[in-house]
């Protein structure tokens, strides 16, 4: 293993970001792991931990790691792009344990305290923001996020403007900036449902099919320059394609959302043309990647990092773009929106964009804040091991998430006579939920298996080499 030093001091913030955030990970998918048993066993923990408490629980785990990732990612990559020191370490730590806290707070609230309660003691009654999914925090916990955005976004921002500037740094400034502005919608819950539902998607959809889209691209971007030496210009020609793509299919693809919640007839049409093109960014991500690998100047020694680029691009059009696809089109949305195959395009999307740009990230950068270029062969045959673990195990949860979604519209929506009532229905998708979560427990061990890579030393024969190489060098 050759040594490595950071670039420049402050990325080490970045480890305490990447650290928190897959801690953060596992309490997700145990949770996650908890509601499938309990869509088979209704009153697994009951009443300690029910179902809509759980459900809480495994979805904002799910957003605070991601974001946290995202942090820590900025915190590593803006500093080497821009050739220049964070502009302030100190208030990126302070931000990391305000984050933490706040988060861990919020999550024991909704576990020690019945959710109305919470409501009522954190001021609920003066200004509205709870009770809708995804953003079911309480308002100090929202308010709490803005600064934090804010103060992450400053010290981001002026990083970059005292630096150089490049192109995946300007595109990650983008999504990130956007992000943090989608998110203030969440704090306007009108009394008029539509409009409600409108903002709604505002927040969630421009999230994951917009503002993120651009920080997966810049993030992704920035692996691949790393890992395959290949020149700046041919990748920010796709990345500037990329997410043009995005952003014209995302915006207007926000009208999938609309089909049925009471806005005009017209979004039937736009929903469903643009909607049908979101695949496309996700695609030429795909081939962006391969064509960057296939282009490489040089072997990367951390051959784990590429890998799991490679295979957020591949996940991610299967994810995002493929399954979403399958049910985009408003004559088909009409009957499986809700169902089970919305969450199986939901796991898989979220896995292939964003869980798999994080850890890719994190595979690149962690060795080299430890002081290595790359973790040793044993290890990242470790990482190799938990990519394939992980995946299959995702492949395994959205195949019996879309056998049950189709079989779940075809005996409760489809018929206009004797349909089936929704819990009579659900008895008979036991067996693909069990299916399910074998494959949430294979999931989880594959990220155990990733856990443990970076607590693997090398084997006994690269050992040898390495001392071997270290003697010539000193003879």
């Amino acid at each position: 293993m050759k040594t490595a030093t950071l670039k420049f001091k402050s990325q080490s913030v970045a480890r305490l970001y990447f650290i928190g955030a897959i801690g953060l990970f596992i309490g997700q998918i145990v949770f996650g792991i908890t509601l499938g048993l309990q869509y088979l066993i209704g009153d697994l923990f009951f009443p300690y931990i029910p179902f809509n408490i759980a459900r809480m629980v495994h979805t904002n785990l799910l957003i605070v790691w991601l974001l946290m990732g995202f942090m820590g990612s900025a915190y590593y990559l803006v500093p080497e792009e821009a050739e220049t020191e964070l502009y302030s370490p100190k208030l990126a730590i302070a931000l990391f344990w305000i984050f933490l806290a706040a988060g861990a707070a919020t999550i024991l609230g909704y576990l020690l305290v019945p959710y109305a309660t919470l409501a009522q003691a954190t001021g609920n009654d003066i200004l509205a923001t709870m009770g809708r999914e995804f953003l079911e925090q309480p308002l100090p916990t929202k308010l709490g996020i803005v600064v934090v955005a804010l103060a992450f976004l400053f010290n981001i921002s002026m990083t970059v403007l005292k630096g150089r500037k490049t192109a995946i740094t300007l595109v990650l400034l983008m999504g990130l900036w956007g992000l943090a502005l989608m998110f203030l919608f969440s704090f306007v819950n009108p009394s008029n449902l539509v409009r409600d539902k409108m903002y709604w998607w505002f927040v969630v959809h421009l999230w994951v099919e917009g503002t993120w889209e651009l920080i997966m691209g810049a993030l992704l971007a920035f692996v691949l320059v790393k890992t395959t030496g290949v020149d700046r210009e041919v990748i920010d020609k796709w990345l500037y394609l990329i997410i043009t793509m995005a952003l014209v299919t995302g915006i207007l693809g926000t009208g999938h959302h609309f089909f049925f919640i009471g806005l005009p007839g017209y979004w039937q049409w736009v929903g469903s043309v643009f909607s049908a093109m979101e695949p496309i960014p996700f695609f030429m991500m795909t081939l962006f990647a391969f064509n960057m690998v296939q282009r490489r100047k040089r072997e990367h020694p951390n051959q784990a990092a590429v890998l799991w680029a490679v295979g957020c691009a591949v996940m991610g059009f299967l994810g995002a773009g493929l399954w979403g696809f399958i049910h985009t089109l408003s004559p088909v949305n009409y009957y499986t929106h809700g169902s089970q195959i919305t969450a199986a395009h939901g796991h898989l999307a979220f896995y292939g964009a964003y869980v798999l740009v994080v850890i890719a990230v994190i595979s690149y950068a962690m060795p080299i804040l430890r002081g290595r270029e790359a973790n040793s062969k044993r290890a990242q045959a470790w990482e190799m091991w938990s990519f394939w673990i992980m995946s299959i195990g995702m492949a395994v949860m959205v195949l019996a998430l879309t056998g049950a979604g189709i079989l779940q519209v075809w005996l409760q929506r489809i018929p206009t006579e004797g349909a089936m009532g929704f819990m009579a229905t659900q008895d008979q998708l036991r067996f693909f939920y069990w299916v399910r979560v074998a494959g949430g427990v294979m999931f989880l061990a594959g990220l155990l298996t990733y856990l443990a890579a970076f607590f693997v030393g090398p084997g006994r024969d690269e050992d040898e080499r390495i001392a071997g190489n270290a003697a010539l060098r000193t003879a």
